[in-house]
């Protein structure tokens, strides 16, 4: 599925109506990007939330990203953290599909993946879906 498609459902579970652009394209984008292999491997049985997870732990933010997961308040990231967990490659290809800076597209994940991943997560685990679009339509409903 390409990115857009998988940011017009992301789009509408963060509440951003139908449409693919904006924080659902940004956030497709990356999930797609990571899905493809490109920069990182997806990890966590070729799902690509649970690469991303994989890179955040990685990159230092296993307490933001377990309170994404978990099911208490929602810890914030910056922009320049997201920039450092994510390979440059990648985060080049999400902003130039988004059509925004690297910075931008970073300010604009740090935002976006705390309410994402919570609503990805919402028995406080990675829910075992067959692919992250069928995740997707199943927090959707």
């Amino acid at each position: 599925m390409a990115g857009n498609d998988l940011g017009g459902l992301l789009g509408g579970l963060l509440g951003g109506g139908k449409s693919g652009s904006g924080s659902g394209a940004i956030l497709g984008a990356l999930l797609g990007a990571l899905g493809s292999g490109s920069g990182s491997g997806s990890g966590s049985g070729g799902n690509p939330l649970g690469g991303l997870l994989d890179m955040l732990t990685k990159s230092g933010l296993v307490d933001q990203k377990d309170s994404w997961v978990g099911t208490g308040q929602n810890q914030s990231v910056t922009g320049a953290q997201i920039q450092q967990a994510l390979p440059d490659e990648t985060l080049r290809k999400v902003a130039e599909e988004a059509g925004v800076t690297p910075e931008e597209a970073a300010s604009d994940l740090a935002r976006t993946l705390p309410r994402a991943v919570d609503k990805l997560t919402p028995e406080g685990q990675l829910p075992q879906a067959a692919s992250l679009e069928e995740l997707v339509r199943q927090q959707s409903l």
